[in-house]
This record gives C-alpha cells, structure tokens and sequence, in this order.
C-alpha cells in the first residue's frame, strides 16, 4: 500500500534535480520519475501544469519509484529565480552533454513534449544543455533525455550521491 504524500515546500536542494516544466504524458512523467530513482535524485520540480504524480499512467510507468522519489509542484517561475545553484535547461541549441561538466548542485530544465521549456522561464543565465543527435530525427523524448542528461550528471562530473 502506499500513501499519497501531502503537498510541501521542497527541502533544501542539493545534487541535481529535475525541474519539470508542463509535462504532459504521464508515461513520461513516470519514466522520469524512475529514472530519477535510477541515478539517486533525491527531488523533482514539477510546474503546476504537469500531469498530477498521481494518474495511475503515471503510477505504473514509474513502477514504484513514485513512493521513493518526492515530486514538488511549484510555480517554477517564482521559485527557480531563488534557488542557489545553478540552473541549466535541456534544448537542441546549447553545449553537447558529452563533455558539459555539470556543477556537483545544480537543477536541470525539462520542457514539455511539444513546446519545449515556457518562454518565461527562458533566461540569460541559464545554460543550455544539448544531447548531440547524429541520425534524422526531429527531437528526444523528454524522458530518454532526462536519462541521458542524468547520466552525464554522474559520469562527466563526479555527480555522486
């Protein structure tokens, strides 16, 4: 059986986090939220318009990993600005995530399936972080480069527990 947690201000961040801005699919979500688990993040950020954590799509994609991993739904916008460490966002123009050194606290950027990260959240000190693509498709699935993104974050920078 599990609980459903009650809503709260996220703790003191550290590491990497994911910042979720509108994700929609909740099989996307809850991949994320298993890879998150995965690679031993210990928060997720999700804005206010992303699939509620708790769709039962939601649910089974993160086999589990939902009941280990905290989703924090918050106003990106207005809590982003505040954090203290660096932000980077996932996009197709910015630094290849092959040799991007990932500060030790940082949070990561996802944007939504079609439209990418909000044009509010767009900001002159945030890097973009790109997964170099060699064949013809269009883009990523926002959870296949969350992996990816999180695997560079523990291989290229030390990105220990």
């Amino acid at each position: 059986m599990a609980r459903i947690r009650t809503p709260s201000v996220p703790p003191k961040l550290h590491g990497l986090t994911l910042a979720l801005d509108g994700v929609r699919d909740p099989g996307n979500l809850g991949a994320i939220v298993r890879i998150a688990d995965w690679f031993g993040l210990g928060a997720i950020l999700a804005s206010q318009d992303t699939v509620d954590l708790y769709n039962p799509k939601v649910l089974q994609a993160s086999m589990g990993s939902f009941c280990r991993v905290p989703v924090h739904y918050v106003n990106l916008e207005e809590f982003l600005p505040g954090v203290s460490m660096p932000v980077y966002a996932a996009g197709k123009e910015g630094a290849s995530a092959h040799d991007f050194a990932f500060d030790q606290n940082c949070v990561l950027l996802l944007g939504n399936e079609s439209r990418g990260i909000s044009g509010s959240l767009r900001r002159a000190d945030i890097r973009v972080i790109a997964v170099p693509g060699y064949g013809k498709a269009e883009s990523l699935n926002v959870a296949m480069a969350a992996a990816v993104l999180c695997d560079n974050y523990r291989r290229l920078s030390g990105g220990r527990k």
